[in-house]
C-alpha cells in the first residue's frame, strides 16, 4: 500500500531502500522528528530523493535526531545519526549505506540499485509526475543479500496507484501526478480539496462555492473531485488505495471527510484505470495517502479572512504517533476542527441595481442576463446580453404585471406607485428601471462550512514482513447556504375585493370593470430561505498486508474489509408551503371587520391572512402558518461494504527481467435509504402526519407542497462482484536500444443490476538509449456503473424560476423541474488512450524535467438527464420525444420530468503538460534553491451529443459557463525560493478565455435565421482569468514555524455570465484573502 514502507529480510536482517534521485550535493529542504531509526531513514530518503540502504538489524531499537531545514543529504544524514553509533556512508553518486559501529555489511559499491523508471526526480517541491505511488519520490525495497555480504542489485518494489504491480524496475504507463505534504502545507488552504482541485487536469470539480444556490441538489457543501470536466462522478477518489462510502447517492466521496494532517501525498492518475481499479475510474483516479507509520506530534492552526471582511475561517489540527513493543506496535491518532463562515446573501436585487453591488462590496457583480427578441427573421440577433437586466413579472414589493393595471408597483408601505420599466423591454425583462429584486442573483456566493475529524489507526507487525491493522475515521461537515432570499411568485390572482388592496387600486378595478388581476412579488417580508446540511462519516477498516514465500518467490498481499457509512441530514427554513401560501393570499373582511382566510376550511384549520403588498412584516400567526417551524427535511442513510484481496509477485523470470503478476478479487455491497417529511413526499406512499407535521385538508396528499425542498422516501442497492489480473512483462534492457516493459490488465465485474462487464488495458513504457528520454502509452476499456441516486432517486421536485416558454411569447415562468431514477440503466463503457514521452535525469540539464502526453477519452452510452429548458426547447424545434415530458398550459401547476437514461456519448481529447526546474544558488553568490515548476492542461475537444433526432454535437471546450466549464488552457505555475529557515512562493493560476456557446452565432446585423441548435447572439464571450497567490514561511525554532498565505493579490474580481451569476468553478469569487498560521513538529 501507497505510504508504507516495505520490508526486506537480509540473510543478517531486512534493509530499507528509498528511491534515488540525483543531485545529492545540492540542498534539501527536510522535516523529520525524532523518531525510531527505521523510519527516519525512510523519511529522510524520501524528502531528500536517494536511495538509502539500511540494515534493519543495525537500526531496530535505536532513535535518531530531528532534521529540520535546508542542508545537503551528507549534513542531514551526519545529523540524523549522530549519537546512535550508525554512520552513513555514499555508495555511489546517489545511493548511501548505513553502517553500524562494525565492519560494513557489504561493500558500497555492491549496494547500488537499479534506476527505476517509475520514480522521476521531484525537481521542484510539490507535483511530480510518474511518480510511485508510496512516496512523494518513492520508497523502495531491496533485493535479498547472501549471507556472506555479498550484494546483489537491490530490487525495488513499486507500487503505483494506476497500477496493481509490484515489481523491480516498473513504470506504470499511466501518467501520475504527486502531490506532496509539502506542497499541501505550503499552499496553506482550510481544506486540503482546494489545493488538489488547482491542478490543471482538474476540471469541475465542486467546491464550498458549488452548490450554493441549491436547495434540492444535494452538492451544497461537498468537496468532490472531477478530472478532464467528466464530473465527480466519473472520477474515482481513495484513501489508501481503498474506496470510499459516498458522501451522496451519486457515490462521490467528500475530501473534507478525510483525516487531513495524515496525508502524506495525493496521486492523481490521469488516465482510466477501471482494469486496475473497478468502476468510476473513467476521468482518472485520485488518491489520498496517509503516513501510516506517522511518529511524534504535528500541530497546525490557521486562521484568514478576505479583503471584503467576510469568509472568515480558523482551523485547529493535531496528530500523533507512536511505536511501541519494539517498534512493533504502531498508534496513530488525530483530530481537526476547521470553520469558514462563507459569503452569505446580500439580498434582493443584488446586480440589478446599478447604483449598487454585490455582497460586501463586491461591486463586480452584475445582474448580467439574456433577453430574447422572439424574432428569428429580421437580420438582428434573436437573443442580447446585456447587463442589469431585470424581471418585470415581480417587483420587490409587489407588481401588477398583466391587465389595464399592469405597471403598478407597490413601495414599502404597500402604497401603489408607478413602475419605472427601465430601458430595452421585451417580454419578461426590461434593463434597468425600478428594482426587482431578483431572487436568481441573491444567493450565497459560499456556503458556510464546518469540518470535525477524527481518526485512529493501529497497526502491528506480526514480523518483520507482515501487519495487520484498524483504522477508524469520525467525521461530520456541517453546511449551510441560501438558495434564494425569498420565494418569488410571478403568476398571483388577486381579488380586487381582497382587503389588504389599497382603495386607490380597489378604485382602478372598478373603473376598468375588473375583479381581479394578476400580480408578482418576491415575498421580501419573510426571512431569507435557509439550507442546513450535516453529513456524518463513519469509516472502519480492519486489514493485513504483508508477504510470504511460495512457489520459488516472494508474494505480497493486501487484504481488508471497509464497512463504511454516510448520515446526511438536510433541514430547510422560512420556505412556504404553497397550498398555504395561496389560501393567506386570499382575504376577505368577516361581518366583525376582522379580517381572515376566504376559505373556510383553510380558516378552520389555522390560515392566517397575508398582506403581500409592500414588505411589513407578517404576524406571527400568519408566518407560521405559512412558514412552519418544521420545515421540508431529508434524512439519508448510505452504507458501503467491501472485501478486497490483492497478491502480486514476480513468479518468472525472463530475459530482461522477472515477469509481475498482480491479481484479486473484491466484492462490494452498496445501500441507501432515505426518509422525507409527510408534506413534501406525501402520506399515500410514505410517511404519515405526525405532531411536527399534522394533517392539513388544504395539503396535497401526494406531496410536493414545499416551494423547494419537496425530497422523497427512496432507498436502493446493489452488489458488485469482481475480479482482476495485471502482468507486467520486460520486454529488452540493454544499453544499446534501452528499456521497454508492457503492461496489460484485464478485470470481469458482475453487476446485480446490469450483470457483467469487461475492462481492460494493455500499455507500455520504453527507457531509450537517448540520456533521460522515455516514451509511454496505454489504451484501455473502462466502465462507469450508474449510480444509486441514477438508479433508485425517487421524484425530487424544485422550483425552475426564469424557464422560457417558446409556446407563448418567449415569457419568463416558474416550473416545477421533477428529478427521478431510472432503474433500467446500464454502465457507461469508454476508450481511455495517453500517449507522451517523459524527459528526466538527463546529465545535460540536471534539475530539470518535462513531460507533454496527449489524451483521448471516448464514453458511449453516457447517463444523461436533458435539463428543463433544453426539452422545451426541443419540443418547440420539433423534437417529439421529449414533448411527452412537460406541461406548461397551466402556469399554477407548470412541470418538467427530468430522467436519466443512457442515450449520449462525450468525447474529449486535449493535452498535459508539466516542466519543473531545480537549482541551487551558491553558484551565483546567493543562499538557498530555486524551484520552478509548471502545470498546464489544453483542452482540444470535448464534445457532447445527446443523439437525439434534431439535436446536434455540443463543442464544451473553451465554453467557461457550463457547470462542468472547460477552458481550452488551464495552468499552475510557481516560483519557490528556500533556505533552511526561510521560504517565499508565488504561484499563478491561468484559464483561457471562452464563451457562453460554441454553437451560438455571433452577430450584429445580417444574421442568419436563428434556430435551436444554433440560435443567434449579439455577444458570446467570457473573459479567462489570472490569480497571483503569494506565501511565506518563517522557522524561528527546530520545532515551530510561522507561515501566512495572501490568495489572490491583486484581488481580480469575478466575473458574471448570464444566468448563473458566475462560473464557481472557474473565477475566484472570495477576492483576496489573508491567513496566517503557526505549525509544530515533535
Amino acid at each position: 500500500m501507497g505510504g508504507m514502507r516495505r520490508h526486506l529480510w537480509l540473510a543478517t536482517g531486512a534493509a530499507v531502500v528509498v528511491a534515488a534521485q540525483p543531485a545529492i550535493a545540492q540542498a534539501k529542504q527536510f522535516d523529520i522528528p525524532a523518531q525510531p531509526a527505521e523510519s527516519a531513514i525512510t523519511a529522510l530518503g524520501r524528502q531528500a530523493g536517494v536511495q538509502i540502504v539500511a540494515a534493519r538489524s543495525f537500526s531496530r531499537g535505536k532513535r535518531t535526531n530531528a532534521v529540520r531545514g535546508a542542508m545537503s543529504v551528507d549534513t542531514a544524514l551526519t545529523r540524523l545519526l549522530e549519537g546512535t553509533g550508525l554512520r552513513a556512508q555514499r555508495s555511489g553518486p546517489q545511493t548511501y549505506v548505513v553502517l553500524g559501529p562494525v565492519a560494513a555489511m557489504f561493500t558500497p559499491a555492491q549496494a547500488t540499485a537499479r534506476q527505476v523508471s517509475a520514480s522521476e526526480p521531484q525537481v521542484a517541491p510539490g507535483v511530480t509526475t510518474d511518480q510511485p505511488a508510496d512516496g512523494a519520490t518513492g520508497s523502495t525495497t531491496a533485493a535479498n543479500l547472501p549471507a556472506d555480504g555479498q550484494a546483489e542489485e537491490p530490487a525495488r518494489d513499486v507500487v503505483v496507484t494506476g497500477s496493481r504491480i509490484v515489481s523491480s524496475g516498473f513504470t506504470a504507463p499511466t501518467p501520475t501526478q504527486v502531490l506532496s505534504y509539502e506542497a499541501i502545507t505550503k499552499n496553506a488552504q482550510p481544506n486540503v480539496f482546494t489545493t488538489v482541485a488547482q491542478l490543471p487536469a482538474l476540471q469541475g470539480s465542486t467546491g464550498a462555492t458549488v452548490g450554493a444556490n441549491g436547495t434540492s441538489t444535494g452538492v451544497q457543501g461537498l468537496s468532490t473531485l472531477s478530472l478532464r470536466g467528466l464530473q465527480p462522478i466519473r472520477t474515482l477518489t481513495l484513501i489508501d488505495g481503498q474506496r470510499v462510502v459516498g458522501a451522496n447517492v451519486t457515490g462521490v466521496a467528500d475530501v473534507s471527510l478525510f483525516p487531513q494532517l495524515l496525508i502524506e501525498r495525493v496521486d492523481v492518475v490521469t488516465g482510466g484505470a477501471s482494469a486496475s481499479y473497478g468502476s468510476d475510474a473513467v476521468g482518472g483516479v485520485v488518491n489520498f495517502v496517509t503516513n501510516t507509520r506517522f511518529t511524534g506530534f504535528r500541530a497546525n492552526i490557521m486562521g484568514g479572512i478576505s479583503t471584503y471582511g467576510d469568509d472568515a475561517n480558523w482551523t485547529v489540527q493535531a496528530a500523533a504517533g507512536k511505536s511501541l513493543a519494539g517498534d512493533r506496535l504502531h498508534l496513530i491518532v488525530s483530530g481537526e476542527y476547521s470553520h469558514e463562515d462563507g459569503i452569505r446573501s446580500a439580498g434582493f436585487g443584488v446586480g440589478n441595481d446599478p447604483n449598487g453591488d454585490g455582497p460586501n462590496g463586491r461591486t463586480w457583480l452584475v445582474a448580467r442576463g439574456v433577453q430574447n427578441r422572439g424574432i428569428t427573421t429580421d437580420g438582428l440577433p434573436q437573443y442580447l446580453v446585456r447587463d442589469h437586466v431585470q424581471s418585470t413579472l415581480f417587483g420587490r414589493y409587489g407588481l401588477i404585471n398583466a391587465g389595464p393595471l399592469a405597471g403598478t408597483a407597490f413601495d414599502v408601505n404597500g402604497n401603489p406607485v408607478p413602475f419605472r420599466y427601465g430601458t430595452g423591454c421585451l417580454p419578461g425583462s426590461c434593463i434597468g428601471g425600478d428594482l426587482s429584486g431578483s431572487v436568481t442573483n441573491g444567493n450565497s456566493f459560499k456556503s458556510e462550512i464546518t469540518r470535525l475529524n477524527s481518526y485512529g489507526r493501529i497497526g502491528f507487525d506480526v514480523d518483520p514482513d507482515n501487519e495487520i491493522y484498524a483504522t477508524l475515521n469520525v467525521a461530520r461537515v456541517d453546511t449551510s447556504n441560501t438558495p434564494n432570499p425569498g420565494s418569488a411568485q410571478d403568476n398571483l390572482t388577486i381579488q380586487c375585493a381582497n382587503p389588504f388592496v389599497p382603495a386607490a387600486i380597489q378604485s382602478a378595478c372598478a373603473a376598468n370593470g375588473i375583479t381581479s388581476f394578476r400580480f408578482g412579488t418576491v415575498n421580501p417580508m419573510f426571512d431569507f430561505i435557509d439550507v442546513n446540511t450535516r453529513r456524518h462519516q463513519y469509516r472502519g477498516v480492519v486489514g493485513a498486508k504483508g508477504k510470504v514465500a511460495a512457489f520459488g518467490t516472494d508474494w505480497r498481499y493486501d487484504a481488508y474489509y471497509e464497512h463504511g457509512t454516510g448520515i446526511t441530514d438536510i433541514n430547510v427554513n422560512n420556505i412556504p408551503l404553497m397550498p398555504r401560501y395561496r389560501a393567506a393570499i386570499q382575504a376577505v373582511r368577516g361581518a366583525n371587520g376582522v379580517i381572515t382566510c376566504a376559505d373556510p376550511v383553510a380558516v378552520a384549520s389555522g390560515c392566517s391572512p397575508l398582506n403581500v403588498f409592500g414588505g411589513q412584516a407578517p404576524t406571527d400567526a400568519t408566518r407560521y402558518y405559512i412558514e412552519p417551524q418544521n420545515g421540508p427535511y431529508q434524512h439519508t442513510r448510505q452504507t458501503q461494504d467491501v472485501a478486497s484481496f490483492s497478491v502480486s509477485g514476480e513468479p518468472v523470470a525472463l530475459p530482461a527481467g522477472p515477469l509481475a503478476v498482480a491479481f484479486g478479487a473484491e466484492f462490494r455491497h452498496e445501500f441507501y435509504r432515505v426518509t422525507a417529511d409527510p408534506y413534501g413526499n406525501g402520506v399515500l406512499t410514505g410517511n404519515g402526519y405526525s405532531d411536527d407535521y399534522p394533517a392539513d385538508p388544504l395539503l396535497n396528499p401526494q406531496g410536493g407542497n414545499w416551494y423547494a425542498g419537496n425530497y422523497r422516501n427512496g432507498s436502493g442497492g446493489y452488489d458488485v462482484l469482481e475480479s482482476y489480473l495485471e502482468l507486467n512483462a520486460p520486454l529488452f534492457d540493454s544499453e544499446s536500444i534501452g528499456r521497454a516493459n508492457l503492461n496489460v490488465a484485464g478485470r470481469a465485474t458482475n453487476y446485480s443490476t446490469s450483470g457483467t462487464v469487461y475492462t481492460w488495458k494493455v500499455g507500455g513504457t520504453w527507457d531509450t538509449p537517448l540520456d533521460g528520454f522515455r516514451l509511454r502509452g496505454v489504451t484501455s476499456r473502462d466502465i462507469r456503473a450508474p449510480n444509486l441516486s441514477e438508479l433508485f432517486a425517487a421524484p425530487v421536485t424544485s422550483n425552475r424560476t426564469g424557464t422560457i416558454d417558446p409556446f407563448n411569447g418567449n415569457r419568463s415562468i416558474t416550473v416545477l423541474q421533477t428529478t427521478t431514477g431510472n432503474r433500467a440503466l446500464t454502465p457507461e463503457i469508454a476508450r481511455n488512450t495517453e500517449v507522451g514521452f517523459v524527459l528526466s535525469r538527463a546529465s545535460w540539464l540536471p534539475g530539470f524535467s518535462l513531460s507533454v502526453d496527449y489524451f483521448r477519452i471516448k464514453i458511449d452510452d453516457a447517463i444523461s438527464a436533458l435539463d428543463a429548458q433544453t426539452q422545451i426547447n426541443l419540443c418547440y424545434g420539433g423534437v417529439q420525444f421529449t414533448c411527452g415530458s412537460f406541461d406548461l398550459s397551466n402556469l399554477d401547476s407548470a412541470y418538467v420530468t427530468v430522467q436519466p437514461f443512457n442515450f449520449a456519448s462525450i468525447f474529449t481529447d486535449g493535452l498535459d503538460i508539466e516542466a519543473s526546474y531545480t537549482t541551487k544558488l551558491d553558484g551565483i553568490g546567493l543562499p538557498g534553491r530555486l524551484s520552478l515548476r509548471g502545470l498546464a492542461t489544453h483542452t482540444i475537444n470535448f464534445v457532447q451529443d445527446t443523439g437525439l433526432p434534431g439535436t446536434i454535437p455540443r463543442q464544451l471546450a473553451g465554453t467557461n459557463i457550463e457547470a462542468t466549464a472547460v477552458p481550452h488552457w488551464k495552468v499552475l505555475a510557481s516560483q519557490d525560493w528556500s533556505t533552511d529557515t526561510v521560504s517565499f512562493t508565488v504561484q499563478e493560476r491561468w484559464f483561457s478565455a471562452g464563451v457562453f456557446s460554441n454553437e451560438n452565432i455571433v452577430c450584429q446585423t445580417n444574421c442568419p435565421i436563428s434556430t435551436v441548435n444554433h440560435p443567434t447572439y449579439d455577444y458570446n464571450r467570457v473573459p479567462g482569468a489570472l490569480y497571483v497567490d503569494l506565501a511565506a514561511s518563517y522557522r524561528f525554532t527546530r520545532a515551530f514555524q510561522a507561515y501566512a498565505k495572501v490568495d489572490n493579490v491583486f484581488n481580480r474580481d469575478g466575473e458574471t455570465v448570464p444566468g448563473n451569476i458566475t462560473t464557481p468553478t472557474l473565477y475566484d469569487v472570495v477576492g483576496r484573502a489573508f491567513r496566517l498560521g503557526l505549525r509544530a513538529n515533535f
